[in-house]
């Protein structure tokens, strides 16, 4: 069962590098030396439980890295490629103590989502992706807040779940993988859902890592495709994460966080109430534009 899941997630890695690189060299982008620090810098802390999404998305707002619009997918294409061997890793290491059901069921899941919601965020109008980057950024705050405080749920001993139970988890996967594209982390709510289901807390990181892996591969070539990316911050981001997450996995291994995760809350929030206030100030420009065309008609 472990090799049947790592062959495809290690042919999908080659193929996204592939692909990545492709649009690199179309497009004659050099990875950017800030994207390559970002991605090293995100990524060793991901793998030791800080989490990645709000880390960037407030370091993209606070030095205006991307266009707002180009936050989410170009965050979920940067992260790809470190989180393919995090995916290796960890299925590697805990895979093979997953209910199988369970492993596979949530993974496809999660990328159907994530292949589903790519195009709505090309669609979707730019004060609206600001204001759900905002609240997956404050959604980020408060976990992080939890943990620090010991508030985060214990989780069970179980390997498995109820059939029923398991419907949850995989529908709410499907749900993630939608949120992942406007930059909502699916580490944090899938750890919740499946720890309070009575899941043992560390069995629930192949899931998330191995569905993580799956969905950045195939929604992040659509993301690709479509354009909507940079692809000279996303390429520094992949390539200096890939070092970072060996690092971190096989030497590190462990570090005290509490502080650093205090420090990021308070960066987090910052981005989050610039968010917030571009989102608002873009929808009273949409409204006013409204009916500035329909007067002129």
């Amino acid at each position: 069962m472990l090799i049947a899941l790592l062959v495809p997630l290690v042919l999908a890695s080659l193929a996204f590098a592939f692909i990545l690189f492709r649009a690199a060299l179309s497009r004659n982008a050099a990875p950017s030396r800030e994207g390559l620090v970002l991605g090293a810098i995100t990524n060793f802390f991901d793998t030791l439980g800080i989490g990645s999404f709000a880390p960037t998305m407030a370091w993209f707002k606070f030095r205006k890295l991307v266009p707002d619009r180009l936050i989410p997918p170009t965050m979920l294409v940067g992260h790809s490629l470190p989180t393919m061997v995090q995916a290796v890793i960890y299925l590697f290491i805990l895979g093979v103590l997953v209910d199988p059901v369970l492993l596979v069921g949530c993974m496809i899941a999660l990328l159907m989502g994530g292949l589903i919601g790519a195009p709505m965020v090309a669609r979707t109008k730019v004060w609206m992706i600001q204001a759900a980057v905002a609240v997956a950024l404050l959604l980020a705050a408060v976990l992080y807040v939890m943990t620090n405080l010991h508030m985060m749920p214990g989780g069970g001993t179980s390997s498995s779940l109820p059939m029923n139970l398991t419907v949850v988890a995989i529908v709410g996967n499907f749900v993630f993988g939608i949120l992942l594209n406007f930059g909502v982390g699916h580490y944090a709510p899938s750890l919740v859902m499946l720890s309070l289901m009575g899941l043992d807390p560390k069995l629930c990181f192949p899931i998330m890592a191995g569905g993580g892996a799956l969905t950045v591969a195939g929604a992040g070539v659509r993301h690709i495709g479509l354009g909507q990316i940079d692809v000279r911050i996303a390429l520094g981001m992949a390539l200096g994460g890939i070092p970072a997450v060996l690092l971190a996995a096989f030497i590190v291994k462990s570090m005290p966080l509490e502080a650093l995760r205090w420090l990021v809350i308070v960066v987090v929030l910052y981005a989050a109430a610039v968010m917030s206030r571009a989102a608002i100030v873009g929808r009273r420009e949409h409204i006013a534009e409204g009916a500035t065309a329909t007067v002129t008609i």
